[in-house]
C-alpha cells in the first residue's frame, strides 16, 4: 500500500483536475448555446437555399446541367474529402469518430484521395497515416462565411480542372448535445450524390426533400444567370453550415466529456480518500502495536532483572 504522504499528493492532484474540468466544462457551456444558436439559425436557410438550386436545375430546358458545377462525371478517377475536425483535443471521441469515418468512406471508394484539414487535430492523423494532404486551413472560434470562401475556391478550382471528379465534406452532423453523428456530405457536384456501395452510402448525409411544386418558380432573368451566380455561393454556404454543425458538436462533446470527467475527478477522490484514511488507520494501529509491544518488552525486562537481584536482595535482609 502507498504512504499516506503519497496518497494525499494523488488527492491533491486529482482536486487540481477536477479544478481545470470544471473550468473547461463551465467554458464549453457558454459556447455551446452559441454554437448551437448559430447552427440551427442557419440550417433552415441552408436546406431551402439546397431546394431552390434543384428547382432552379429542374427548370433548364430539356433537364441538362446548365453550370459545371451541377454536372455529374461518370468516370471518377479521383476525389476530394474535405475534412472538419477541431484544432483542440479534450473534447471525447468527437475527433476519432469523424476520421475514422472519413478514413473508412474514403476505403469503400477505392479512389485516390487528395485530402483538405480544416482544423488541427484531423490533418496529424492523416499526416500518421500517410495521407495525401493538399491543403490545410484553421478556423476562428466562431467563424464567419468568408472564412469559407478559400477553402471553397480550392474545391472549385480542383473540380473544374478535373483534378477531382468528386468532393466531399466529413464533418460531425449536431443532432442534440448528446449526439453527435459523422457524417459525409456530397458537396461537388451540387447535385444528391447516389452510391453503388451500401456501406460508403450510410455515411452519406440524406439531402433535404424537394417540394413537388418546383416547376412553379418564375425567374428573372433566366435561369442560366440565377445559377452563375448562387451557384459559387451556395457551394461556400454548404461548407459553412458543415463547419457550423462541426463547431456545435465539438462544444457540446467537450462539455459532457468534461463533466463526466468531473465526475470521475470527485469519484476518485472520495475513493483515494477512504484509502488514505485505511492507510492512515493502518500506520496508527502499527504505532500502538509498536508502543504495546515495546511496553511488554520493557516489563519483561523489568520482571528479568527484579528476579535477578531479588535474592541478594533478600540475603542481605537483616532477620
Amino acid at each position: 500500500m502507498a504512504s499516506t504522504r503519497e496518497i494525499r499528493k494523488r488527492i491533491r492532484s486529482v482536486k487540481n483536475i477536477g479544478q481545470i474540468t470544471r473550468a473547461l466544462e463551465a467554458v464549453s457551456a457558454s459556447r455551446v448555446r452559441k454554437a448551437q444558436a448559430r447552427v440551427l439559425a442557419s440550417r433552415a436557410y441552408a436546406e431551402k437555399a439546397w431546394e431552390i438550386l434543384l428547382n432552379v436545375q429542374a427548370a433548364s430546358k430539356g433537364g441538362g446541367a446548365m453550370h459545371p458545377l451541377l454536372t455529374k462525371r461518370d468516370d471518377v478517377k479521383a476525389i476530394m474529402i474535405v475534412l472538419v475536425t477541431s484544432d483542440r483535443g479534450l473534447a471525447g471521441a468527437f475527433n476519432s469518430n469523424i476520421i475514422r469515418a472519413a478514413t473508412r468512406f474514403a476505403k469503400r471508394l477505392g479512389k485516390p484521395v487528395r485530402w483538405v484539414s480544416v482544423g488541427r487535430k484531423g490533418r496529424d492523423a492523416l499526416i500518421r497515416a500517410n495521407q495525401n494532404i493538399v491543403a490545410q486551413f484553421s478556423l476562428t472560434a466562431e467563424p464567419s462565411a468568408s472564412e469559407m470562401t478559400p477553402i471553397a475556391r480550392l474545391a472549385i478550382d480542383e473540380f473544374l480542372s478535373g483534378t477531382v471528379d468528386d468532393v466531399f465534406i466529413s464533418y460531425t452532423d449536431f443532432i442534440n448535445t448528446l449526439t453527435q453523428r459523422p457524417a459525409v456530405l456530397g458537396w461537388l457536384p451540387l447535385i444528391p450524390h447516389e452510391m453503388d456501395d451500401k456501406v460508403a452510402a450510410e455515411y452519406i448525409k440524406d439531402v433535404p426533400s424537394v417540394t413537388a411544386n418546383k416547376l412553379d418558380y418564375e425567374f428573372e432573368p433566366s435561369p442560366q444567370a440565377i445559377l452563375e451566380e448562387i451557384v459559387p455561393r451556395f457551394t461556400e454556404l454548404q461548407l459553412y453550415q458543415a463547419v457550423l454543425e462541426s463547431q456545435a458538436s465539438e462544444h457540446s462533446a467537450r462539455m459532457v466529456a468534461m463533466q463526466n470527467a468531473s465526475g470521475n475527478a470527485d469519484q476518485l477522490v472520495q475513493d483515494l480518500t477512504l484509502v488514505y484514511n485505511k492507510a492512515r488507520q493502518a500506520a496508527i494501529t502499527s504505532e500502538i502495536l509498536d508502543i504495546v509491544g515495546g511496553a511488554e518488552a520493557l516489563q519483561a525486562t523489568i520482571d528479568t532483572i527484579e528476579a535477578a537481584i531479588m535474592p541478594d536482595l533478600l540475603a542481605h535482609v537483616v532477620p
